[in-house]
């Protein structure tokens, strides 16, 4: 706050308001005041200040993938128009990006897109956001046409950051994931230990006898 005056000033506008997404950086578990979760100053009408609002950031968005346990590694990352870029859903199970490294000016900012590898090996749901989700994205901000923004100061985040916070709808992000992960893995391990042991039952018929009785039949389990 002390770098950005017009921080400071939206903190001393409200403090409580400060306080609450201090509060909720910490539930988390992420850093406020970096790109795991920023801290920006927007206007309230009702109030006719600026206050503190918390922003998760793309790394605050892939640092909650990989505590949820479910993730071996997360993938994201922006296309510029001299990158080659391919994926077709059904057919590619990730996508090709191809960057010019030596290249003096890749372009402007064409694709975002982001997944994540399982532990399992399996890929997630491949999320791509073109220009026009990306300017979707921005409209439903109310900060974006302030030079302070994010959205003018940081593009490029902006743009992983829209991709990652997507495909949190396909990715475990939650601790509560983990607890149940442990839950059923508790119960197996249990029912291992102390396995309900069947008796098999088997029955000679007679050629008389009626095969539609409700007795037992031929290798039928009956439990003790």
């Amino acid at each position: 706050m002390r770098r950005d005056e017009k921080l400071a000033q939206a903190a001393q506008n409200d403090v409580g308001q400060l306080i609450s997404v201090l509060m909720d950086a910490a539930r988390l578990g992420l850093e406020p005041g970096t790109e795991q979760y920023y801290l920006v100053p927007r206007w309230n009408k009702k109030k006719g200040c600026t206050e503190v609002t918390g922003v998760r950031g793309y790394q605050g968005e892939i640092e909650l993938m990989y505590r949820a346990g479910a993730v071996s590694s997360v993938i994201v990352e922006v296309v510029y128009d001299a990158d080659k870029f391919e994926y077709r859903p059904g057919r590619d199970e990730r996508p090709i990006h191809e960057i010019d490294w030596d290249a003096k000016d890749r372009g402007q900012l064409r694709l975002a897109y982001a997944y994540a590898v399982m532990k399992d090996g399996a890929t997630s749901k491949v999320v791509v956001l073109n220009k026009g989700h990306i300017a979707k994205a921005r409209a439903k901000s109310d900060s974006a046409d302030k030079n302070w923004s994010s959205w003018n100061t940081d593009e490029e985040a902006m743009w992983l950051k829209t991709a990652a916070h997507r495909l949190t709808k396909w990715v475990p992000t939650s601790a509560e994931y983990i607890r149940e992960q442990l839950r059923v893995k508790a119960e197996v391990d249990a029912e291992q230990t102390n396995p309900a042991t069947p008796t098999l039952v088997y029955r000679q018929f007679a050629p008389h006898e009626d095969l539609n009785d409700e007795g037992p039949i031929d290798a039928e389990f009956v439990e003790d």
